[in-house]
């Protein structure tokens, strides 16, 4: 039965991808100038961008033009970069690390704190811990990332020294790169200092993009929690005398975790747009920035691309977030 339920969301994924690249296409071809003039830049005149349209394909008639890109896509050949010339993928293969490691520390420390906090603030409703609480969700939620970054920037890098202000190592850190994620390549290459340092560098942004994503885990929790402990099933397992722990663990927070798992799906695919901010602010150097300049600088090939790898992120999440269901809850699996 889980298997048959794998298949069914796999299946869907395709159709998923297939309308995403067909908005991509349309998108990117829709936008004034065009690919041949961004190309060609203070060169371009009329007999120019139609002679390099007529190179690249672009004088074809649209479904042709979508085969071919369709067809280049699926064999991970989206071109090459009009910035540096270097194909697009291996611009993002670089760059990827970095933002997954910001990412994923962002999510863990969303995750990490923000189902315990709404777990307890719905155990202590109306409470000063509940109030605090939701008083701080509304504050995160509030503040933008690119502003909080600032702010955390100036005071713990600036003011204090705590931290340092940018970037993902130090330039006096001699550090062997093996997998591009620069605190795991020092704990693998035993240079535990290289470790420490990406771990400092590490921290500010990754709390900033956090916030968000903290914030809005944390309220889910608590209005699901909520709702759990109202439920009938929780006040039978009360009268019956069993203990509170076991009432709490099995029965509340088991059934309370489905939403948060869609909330956090949703989040882990929010955390590449605030990674753009965020990226920005503590010159990060990965996905977001690459996104930024081919956005500035009309960069079509690495746009593209891009956003594709960002939609089929955001399908492959929500696909985990549907097995994660079927894990908690097996009456999904039959639907």
């Amino acid at each position: 039965m889980m298997l048959r339920f794998v298949l069914r969301r796999l299946l869907q994924v395709i159709p998923t991808l297939l309308l995403l690249s067909v908005l991509v296409f349309a998108w990117l071809r829709s936008l004034p100038g065009g690919p041949a003039s961004a190309f060609l830049g203070d060169r371009a005149t009329p007999e120019r961008i139609a002679e390099l349209n007529r190179v690249l394909g672009l004088d074809q008639p649209v479904w042709v033009q979508y085969g071919r890109f369709l067809g280049r896509a699926i064999t991970g050949d989206f071109g090459t970069s009009t910035i540096t010339g270097e194909p697009v993928l291996t611009e993002i293969a670089r760059a990827l690390p970095a933002t997954v490691e910001l990412s994923l520390t962002a999510l863990v420390i969303a995750i990490a704190l923000g189902i315990p906090l709404g777990y307890l603030a719905a155990n202590h409703r109306g409470r000063p811990l509940d109030i605090i609480t939701v008083i701080g969700t509304l504050v995160g939620v509030a503040v933008p990332v690119f502003f909080l970054g600032y702010v955390l920037k100036d005071v713990f890098a600036v003011d204090l020294g705590w931290f340092p202000p940018s970037g993902r190592q130090s330039v006096a850190v001699d550090a062997t790169s093996v997998t591009g994620f620069a605190v795991l390549d020092g704990l693998l290459t035993r240079e535990f200092d290289a470790s420490l340092d990406a771990l400092r560098h590490l921290v500010l942004p990754a709390v900033a993009l956090a916030t968000i994503p903290l914030a809005v885990i944390v309220r889910i929790t608590r209005a699901s929690v909520l709702d759990v402990l109202g439920s009938d099933f929780v006040r039978t397992a009360n009268s019956k005398g069993l203990a509170p722990g076991t009432v709490r663990g099995r029965h509340v927070l088991r059934n309370a975790l489905l939403p948060v798992s869609t909330t956090i799906g949703l989040q882990t695919g929010l955390l590449l747009a605030g990674a753009v901010l965020t990226e920005r602010v503590f010159v990060w150097g990965g996905v977001g920035t690459l996104l930024a300049d081919a956005i500035t600088l009309r960069d079509y090939p690495r746009l593209q691309a891009v956003l594709m790898l960002g939609a089929l992120i955001y399908v492959l999440v929500n696909l985990l977030v549907d097995l994660s269901y079927a894990i908690i809850d097996p009456r999904v699996r039959l639907s």
